[in-house]
Parts: C-alpha cells; structure tokens; sequence
C-alpha cells in the first residue's frame, strides 16, 4: 500500500482503519506514514493525521522517535485543528517522557485556555496537563486554577467532564 496515495484517494473510517491495520508494528511503515504526516501538504497532513493516532493508540512504541516533532508541531498555529486533536488524543493514550512535560504542559495550558480552540482540542488538552500535573505538585495547584475557572464559563459537556475527571485526579 502506498499510503500517500490511499490518503489522496479517499479520506474515511474505512480508509483510516485501512492504513492502521497496513501498519500494524511495523516501523518502517510507520516512518512512511510519519513523513506523509510531518512533509505533506495542508490536507495529506490533515488526513494523516486522524490515521497517525489511531496508529500509536495501538502502538505506542512507534511514536517515540517522534514525539518531539509532534509537540513542536502543537505549538504551530498554522495546522488544520484534525492536526492538534489527533496529537493531543494520542498523546493522552501514551506514557510521555519526562524531557517533554515542560514545553507540552505549556503548550496544553495555552490550548486550554484559548477560547477560540476547537472543544475537543480543550478537552484532550486538559486530560494530557492532568496527567503531567498529576507529577508535579507546584503545577497541580495551578492547573486547577485554570480548570475553575475554565469550569465557571463553559457550558460545554465535554469540558465539563474532563475538568471533573481532572479534578479527580488531582486530589488522589
């Protein structure tokens, strides 16, 4: 399978599964897909985008070259929103190195807070802060600072379950 091509051709749940199982463990198809995702144009990285977490959600071990890249790329505004979503829910699957908590926890605060962020993107943001704050006291505090006052304006379901799942994880 050329998987650029199977992106170009059709953009499904079909697709997507499609791609996943061709990957499977596989590292250099992987790589494959990673730089369709990372070297594409707008839309191929938007379309491998959804392919690339259903991948690493039943690899995780395939990202770890990557991630790096990934975080850098969240904190880019010029990405189609499927590109933060997908990063960020993958990223909320995985066990994420200690050398990445500092810039992702920023980058996560910064999606968390921003109104104009897609909801989901809000949502995963604050399942991957919770689990780096939940590490860190000094920054539980001000997580849940962030989260009450998120907590007071948004009307939101999702984000009102992920503030009060964020919560309880925090004060185990």
């Amino acid at each position: 399978m050329n998987i650029e091509k199977q992106l170009i051709n059709e953009h499904s749940h079909a697709s997507t599964l499609s791609i996943v199982n061709y990957i499977g463990n596989n590292n250099t198809r992987f790589k494959e897909l990673m730089t369709v995702f990372l070297c594409g144009d707008y839309r191929l990285t938007q379309r491998a985008a959804w392919a690339l977490s259903n991948a690493v959600i039943e690899h995780p071990q395939l990202i770890k070259p990557y991630l790096g890249k990934l975080i850098s790329m969240l904190a880019e505004t010029h990405h189609h929103p499927a590109v933060a979503r997908n990063i960020l829910r993958l990223l909320q699957e995985i066990e994420i190195p200690e050398k990445h908590h500092g810039e992702l926890i920023d980058v996560c605060f910064k999606c968390i807070i921003n109104q104009a962020q897609p909801l989901a993107i809000r949502a995963f943001a604050i399942t991957v802060a919770t689990k780096i704050c939940k590490l860190y006291p000094e920054l539980k505090n001000e997580l849940q600072l962030i989260l009450n006052e998120l907590a007071q304006f948004s009307q939101a379901p999702a984000i009102k379950v992920r503030v009060r799942n964020a919560h309880k994880m925090l004060s185990d």
